[in-house]
Parts: structure tokens; sequence; C-alpha cells
């Protein structure tokens, strides 16, 4: 780090134990935060990993729902967007000019602000809860500023247990800012916006329980997502946090309880079964774990099967070229090894030249090698446009997304964009 950055540290070590002096137990485990951030951000390889790592560090010791790290686009547009966030509202695709908004005004004015009721605060900027589901009650919103400027901010929102911030926590969001503005100066680190698309798929406030006798089991809480056109989307979470059910409701296999779903404008959230059915065969291609061929029928007639139900269908020969299988064309599913029956499976959705492609753990029956090979071919289809929603427990596959969707207990937890996805054959696991 520069000279500039170590004196700044060494000044951050020194208030961080006066105030450990005055504050007691609880400040201890922040002094340990802010240990940890120097060193994670210090000896980053990838910073913008460690700025999101950082970020969540913080959202965690305050025990807060969210936390959004904004960059201000000076040279562009001149507007403030979010490029690193933590909570359950998604807010890919939205920005602020200067002064809107609380996070527009602490970047305009260079002042740190605490808001204790922003619902009454005539700064906020309400179409975000609007459009996300979220409820923003409390804040806490710091700039990010280098040397010379501010650069952006970070907001911190809403204690989990409904208390208010306190001038200790203030303290600690002050530090990050100062911690990463100290990196992304020594690092040089240039923050693109992210490329604004059309939105493909919209869920509002989507909602699904199972009920079994008296028994009901609540598995989607309250999902606000939106998908863009021409990404690379994973949903990512333990077994049971409903990654399948919500892939199963975009799909059109299944009706959510509550909440719309909207697939280019339209909702399909309490859509019949002939409309659905219609929706599926216009619009999605899916790959499942079990590839789902028909035993009885060749690689290419698979293919052929699905294209009679299109009405605008890809030559299935064409389709086998795009997954290197045209020479595999006349063979049947017990004849081909697992990653060829995937790789016909990804064909056969692409035969209906679908808008969206959503794939349910593709790779968990596949070893290393196979799994890479497939993964290679689902990367050169997203790069000719498709618009990819993969369901894995795999965090190293996530390194090849645009975007990570972490789920948690039926809700979004944690999203994630990632500006430099990682090719196929670059991931180890």
């Amino acid at each position: 780090m520069s000279l500039w950055a170590g004196v700044a540290c060494r000044k951050l070590a020194a208030g961080v134990i006066e105030e450990v002096s005055m504050a007691g137990v609880n400040r201890i485990s922040y002094m340990e935060v802010v240990w940890r951030i120097t060193e994670e951000l210090r000896n980053a390889e990838k910073l913008e990993e460690a700025l999101r790592s950082s970020l969540e560090s913080v959202v965690r010791a305050l025990g807060a729902e969210a936390g959004t790290i904004w960059f201000y686009n000076k040279n562009g547009d001149r507007r403030i967007y979010p490029s690193f966030w933590i909570g359950s509202a998604d807010l890919s695709g939205f920005s602020l000019a200067p002064g809107e908004g609380i996070a527009g005004a602490v970047v305009e004015s260079g002042e740190t602000t605490v808001v204790r009721d922003c619902q009454k605060d005539r700064r906020w900027a309400g179409r975000f809860d609007a459009a996300t589901g979220f409820v923003t009650r409390s804040m806490i919103c710091v700039p990010l500023a280098n040397k010379y400027e501010t650069i952006g901010c970070i907001q911190i929102i809403n204690k989990k247990d409904g208390s208010l911030f306190e001038a200790e926590d203030v303290s600690l969001c002050e530090n990050l800012s100062m911690l990463a503005a100290i990196a992304i100066d020594a690092k040089d680190l240039i923050l693109g916006i992210q490329e604004q698309k059309p939105v493909v798929v919209s869920l509002r406030d989507i909602k699904k329980e199972f009920v079994n006798g008296e028994n009901v089991t609540q598995v989607l809480k309250g999902i606000n997502l939106d998908v863009y056109e021409g990404e690379f989307l994973v949903l990512l979470g333990e077994s049971g946090c409903g990654k399948s059910t919500l892939l199963n409701i975009i799909g059109g296999m299944d009706h959510p309880s509550s909440g719309s779903f909207y697939f280019e404008g339209r909702d399909y959230s309490q859509a019949d079964d002939k409309a659905l059915t219609a929706y599926r065969r216009r619009h999605i291609g899916f790959i499942f774990q079990s590839y789902n061929l028909m035993p009885n029928l060749t690689a290419r007639e698979n293919l052929e099967f699905v294209a009679e139900l299109c009405v605008d269908p890809l030559n299935p020969r064409k389709a086998l070229e795009m997954v290197g299988l045209a020479e595999r064309a006349g063979y049947y599913p017990s004849q081909m090894s697992g990653g060829q029956q995937q790789r016909v499976s990804i064909a056969r959705a692409l035969v209906k030249k679908p808008r969206l492609i959503l794939a349910d753990e593709p790779t968990a029956a596949l070893d290393y090698a196979t799994s890479v090979e497939v993964l290679s071919v689902m990367e050169r289809i997203v790069g000719h446009g498709a618009t990819l929603i993969m369901v894995t427990h795999n965090e190293e596959i996530t390194k090849m997304a645009n975007r990570i969707i972490r789920l948690r207990n039926g809700v979004v937890s944690d999203v994630f964009i990632n500006k430099h996805p990682a090719k196929a054959a670059e991931l180890v696991w």
C-alpha cells in the first residue's frame, strides 16, 4: 500500500484502540472486523470481491438487513450506481442523480448521514422500496472519498432487531469507507457501470406454500427479482431454500401462491394450464440434471420430437452442431456418455429457440472434466445472446455468471454482480 495508506491505517488503529477502552466488549468485535477488512483489502488479488466481502462483514457485525456500495460515474452519465450490495433488495438496473435520495445527497455533500425514519425523510427515494418490496426504515450513509473527491458512498440499512444505529456503528462504517477508498486508490480500480438491458422476467413478492393435510410449508416467502436479457444468472443456496421451486415458477411448471410473475410484460402468475403450456412451448428451454432423454430415440430423433411442437424450430442437426455432437446424431442415449447426453439435452432446449433457458443442477451428475465440457457449451450459448438461469450448489460455477442470487430460507439474501465472469476452462473444484 502507499505511504498515505500506511499512515491512514496507523491513525485508524489508534482511533479504534481508544474507542475500545471507552465502549467495552461490543467494540472489540468491531475492532476485529476492521483489522480483518484491512488485511483483506490490502492483500486482495481481486479487489471487487474483497470490497463485497468487506461490506458483508460490516453488515453482519452491525446486525443489519442490507448494505450497498454506490459509485459515482463522474466521467460518464454523472449518475450514481450500486456496485455491491448485500440483502434481499435487488438493485440491478437502478441509479441515482447526485442529490437524489439519501445516497445521492451524501455523494453531493460529502457528509455522513444517519436517518432514524427513512419513510418520513423528504430525501428518501421511495421508488426503490416500491420496486423491490423492501422496507427501508433506518440508515447510515457514509461518503466514499479518496484524497481528492467523493467517488460514491456506503449505505447500511435497518438493524434486524429494530434498534437504531449508534455512534460506534457509524464509526465502523466510516472505517470501512476509508479502507475501501485507500484500496481503490492503491490498486487503481475502475468500476464499470452495469449495462442496462431489457427485463425478460420480473418477480414481485412471490410466495409459495405447500399444504399437506393440516401442515403448511412456506418455501418462498416473498421473492423480488428481475432477470435481464442475455445474462447468465445463477441461483445459489442450501438444499430446501427454494431454488428449484422458484425455477419451476419461472418455467411455468408451477403457480405461486401469491405475488406477480411477469414475462416480457405479461402476468403469468395466475395463468391457466393452456396459457402456461403455450408459454413453455414458445419461450422456455429446459435442461435437467437427469437429462430426461427418450431412450428409444436417437439424439436427432429426441430433438425432432421437440421440433414438431414448435412454430419455428431450429434445425435439429444445426442444434447438434452447436453442442459439438453432429457426428452422434444417430446414437441412442445408452450409447453416449453422461456429458454427451447432457449436451443433447442442451441441444434439445436450443431447438425451441427459447427466450429463456432454465438449467436445474445440470452438472450435478457429472465429473469435473465432463462438467467443464458441458459448461463450455453453455458459455457459448450465453455468448450468442441467450438468457440463462441456472440452479447449482457449486460455488465455483458462480464465477461464470453475470449475476449471483443467493437464497436463504425462502428469501433473497444476497445479490452479486460479477463484472468479470470466468471462462469454464478456468474453473477448479
